[in-house]
């Protein structure tokens, strides 16, 4: 159900779509998105946190809308991409099918973050945007550690040359691409570490959401899932 990132040792996981009650095509631990009956989710979610051992009313969640803001978490829902706590007992969760979740921790000043990186969150930078926020709750750049989850790979993540100009016109370096194939991945290693994360601070998964483990929005063609990445100081 869940994948665990060897560099995180606050509780969390990147979610699985195995051991829910959702029926196809959302079968089976499907944590969000319009489609299934509200009440599978509800119920998958409640399967899900409970055995990482985490309390659902603690939960902070987000309307996510492919930006690059930041919000102080809140249990509850709120509106942005990034959410950051210093806060004990706080459950961070991003929603993702195809784009990265991303996870992040200073053991040892108790600071937390999480977020959303699709190619839009990826160009606005929105990793350095939430090491800011992190260093404004009182984290060290030189502390934090991030781990970046499944998402969709470089092979099939094919976009138009129009997606291509602005990760050039936004200073990304031409390695992060190949013809028209971005890999996301290498794109948000290349903010953290330009925003001060240092190198081996950081692990990333590498694994696509095409794998039949995952939820892909692209491979179903918008009819799917969603899984999480969860973080709990």
């Amino acid at each position: 159900m869940w994948l665990k990132a060897p560099n995180i040792s606050f509780v969390h996981g990147f979610s699985k779509r195995h051991g829910g009650t959702s029926p196809a095509p959302f079968g089976t631990l499907n944590l969000g998105g319009s489609d299934d009956d509200p009440e599978n989710i509800r119920n998958n979610r409640s399967i899900a946190l409970r055995q990482l051992g985490l309390d659902y009313k603690a939960l902070c969640f987000l309307k996510q809308v492919h930006g690059n803001e930041v919000c102080i978490a809140q249990p509850g829902r709120q509106q942005g991409d990034a959410l950051v706590s210093n806060r004990r007992g706080d459950v961070l969760a991003v929603s993702i099918a195809d784009c990265y979740p991303l996870l992040f921790e200073d053991h040892e000043n108790g600071v937390i973050g999480a977020a959303h990186a699709g190619w839009r969150g990826t160009v606005g930078r929105i990793a350095a945007n939430t090491v800011d926020a992190m260093e404004r709750l009182g984290a060290s750049r030189n502390k934090i550690r991030v781990a970046i989850g499944q998402g969709i790979s470089q092979q099939n993540f094919e976009v138009g040359h129009e997606v291509i100009d602005q990760f050039a016109a936004n200073g990304f370096p031409e390695n992060c691409w190949d013809g028209k194939h971005i890999n996301l991945a290498k794109c948000n290693i290349f903010v953290l570490t330009g925003s001060g994360i240092l190198p081996q601070n950081i692990w990333a998964m590498n694994r696509c959401t095409f794998e039949s483990d995952f939820f892909s929005h692209r491979r179903d063609k918008g009819l799917t899932g969603r899984m999480w990445g969860v973080i709990s100081l």
